[in-house]
């Protein structure tokens, strides 16, 4: 049986058909439902017994599980099998790549994403490679994962290069996102030294390659640059109040610091720089598990257990979806705008209001799904961790007067996507 469309509306109430503007002669328009067949998909169908599953791989573009994910792309799926009796998968690659624009020489760039294969990176490759574009990712995968782009590999305008920024790479290329460097306090704190050196020696090594190959160059820095700040809300003027030697220390001062190289090499050097600062966001891709509020949150509600809220939960934080994000990014590279940038939502809440907002939202899933629950989830609290920021909203005139852009997705329209994401991979076995 087919699913019905997933139907999203912007902040106006107005239906979200398509992402993306045509800007600063950029276009980087592409339709929602394509995006969505790249990420909200099933990796392999979830089938009892051999002889059903063997039917399937004869009947191609039959594969059905999760549906509403795939309306009218389902000839772009993998037709990967999941075995449950055996805990087995058999994968196949892609039947077809899904269309992307046919651009002509003039028009296609040479695009390198470092951290293409992460979270955010991988949205931004998808968005890129849809639009016609010469897509090279450069990532380590230590906090990224193949997965996540595997369903572009070996198409003409895609390379994929496992590779540390911190050690010199050299290409030809027309732009620079430069986005590799853990960005979970898990993950930035698991190896302090390699997290500082990472911001520092492969933003120095990207630079040094903008400059050679004269290639704009845009840096993913954080909101975490503002520190626990004493001004709300947070204005790209504002300097940050940083504890230079606490736990967050090897990424907030990374990024400083990182900062700090891109102006130096605009000012001694002429490369074209970008800043951007991300305030926190959120959607599909993200690791269930890098201990961050929104991803800990819905899987915590999905799996029936307990909703961990560190400190009372008066703290507030400012969430945006990820296709604003990559809107943010895209129309940053592009404008004429060399000054720090603020990219966010600045829609704020608590972090006990937005675990309630959660757990409701996984109920109104589970109920349309027909799930039932043993019991409704409760929310607990635990100790705050050292250095948590109390406030975080960004200030984001400079991107509405320099950048004509304002977040599109209400926070409930990105949650649901993101619980029907994580859904289906628990459905698939993969979560």
């Amino acid at each position: 049986m087919t699913a019905a469309p997933i139907r999203s509306v912007d902040k106006s109430g107005v239906e979200i058909t398509s992402v993306g503007f045509n800007r600063f002669g950029f276009d980087s328009q592409v339709p929602i439902d394509v995006l969505r067949s790249l990420y909200l998909r099933p990796h392999y169908a979830a089938r009892i017994g051999d002889s059903t599953s063997e039917t399937l791989l004869k009947e191609d573009g039959q594969v059905e599980d999760h549906a509403v994910f795939n309306q009218g792309n389902t000839a772009y799926q993998s037709k990967s099998i999941f075995y449950p009796e055996t805990n087995s998968i058999s994968y196949t690659t892609l039947s077809r790549f899904t269309p992307v624009k046919l651009l002509p020489p003039s028009q296609r760039k040479r695009i390198l994403v470092t951290g293409g294969a992460g979270f955010v990176g991988s949205h931004l490759v998808d968005r890129l490679m849809l639009l016609g574009h010469e897509v090279t990712v450069l990532d380590n995968f230590f906090t990224g994962s193949k997965t996540t782009v595997s369903h572009w590999i070996g198409h003409p305008n895609f390379e994929m290069v496992r590779h540390d920024v911190v050690e010199p790479f050299m290409i030809e290329c027309d732009q620079i996102y430069h986005l590799a460097c853990p960005a979970s306090p898990p993950h930035y704190q698991f190896n302090a030294v390699k997290t500082i050196k990472t911001s520092f020696m492969g933003t120095l090594n990207m630079l040094g390659l903008a400059k050679r190959t004269k290639a704009r160059f845009l840096i993913s820095s954080t909101s975490e640059v503002y520190g626990d700040p004493e001004v709300h809300p947070q204005h790209e003027e504002y300097w940050g109040h940083v504890n230079p030697i606490g736990p967050r220390a090897c990424y907030d001062e990374g990024k400083r610091v990182a900062e700090t190289l891109t102006y130096g090499f605009q000012r001694q050097d002429g490369v074209d720089v970008r800043v951007a600062r991300i305030f926190n966001t959120y959607g599909p891709r993200m690791n269930p598990y890098d201990g961050r509020v929104v991803s800990n949150f819905i899987v915590q509600a999905l799996k029936g257990e307990d909703m961990t809220v560190y400190g009372d939960g008066k703290q507030t934080r400012s969430f945006q979806y990820i296709h604003d994000l990559i809107d943010g990014l895209i129309a940053l590279m592009n404008s004429d705008e060399t000054r720090p940038v603020n990219i966010g939502n600045g829609d704020e809440f608590t972090i006990g209001e937005f675990a309630e907002l959660v757990r409701e939202i996984v109920e109104k899933v589970q109920d349309e799904d027909g799930d039932k629950r043993i019991r409704r989830v409760n929310i607990i609290h635990k100790a705050i961790p050292t250095d948590d920021p109390q406030m975080r909203r960004p200030d984001t005139t400079r991107a509405k007067e320099s950048l004509q852009w304002q977040p599109r997705w209400t926070v409930r329209m990105g949650l649901e996507e993101m619980v029907r994401y994580y859904k289906a991979k628990m459905a698939e076995g993969n979560l």
